[in-house]
């Protein structure tokens, strides 16, 4: 028993189980903020543009009856929600284009770093490294040409 409790503390404490143990904590974070801004930011607005359409509402009762809302819906009927489905469509679509531009900037930083200039080359007669500047080798004594930089 105590083997297997060190190997599971083993496998819960690696660095990839905290990392994504802290990667699903934001994502219910991200989540809450991308329904907010769904619900309560950009579904008003649709809402507007369609004519005060609320999404959420948007159903049919497969019983053949009409119901003015979704919880109006007694028990127990069963209904085809396509609005919630719109809603989540829409709740989809937007944490796409966040992840997408956050992975742009990411790869644009990582793009923006210049590699530093190197200071040293090879002797082209024994291989060895010396400075870029340098007209004689220091380990064999050949004259080599200073390389020209501008």
């Amino acid at each position: 028993m105590k083997k297997f409790i060190e190997e599971f503390k083993s496998f819960a404490m690696k660095g990839n189980m905290i990392d994504l143990a802290v990667g699903v904590v934001i994502g219910s974070a991200f989540t809450a903020i991308v329904n907010s801004i769904v619900d309560d930011l950009i579904m008003p607005i649709l809402s507007i543009l369609t004519g005060s359409l609320d999404f959420s509402n948007l159903f049919l009762a497969l019983n053949g009856e009409k119901y003015a809302t979704l919880s109006a819906v007694p028990d127990g009927v069963a209904v085809f929600a396509y609005g919630k489905f719109i809603t989540a469509v829409i709740n989809f679509l937007i944490i796409a284009l966040v992840l997408f531009v956050i992975i742009k900037q990411l790869n644009k930083l990582k793009k923006e770093e210049p590699a530093p200039e190197p200071t040293e080359r090879e002797c082209p007669y024994c291989m060895s490294k010396i400075s870029k500047k340098a007209t004689k080798c220091a380990f064999c004594g050949s004259l080599v040409e200073a390389e020209i930089t501008e």
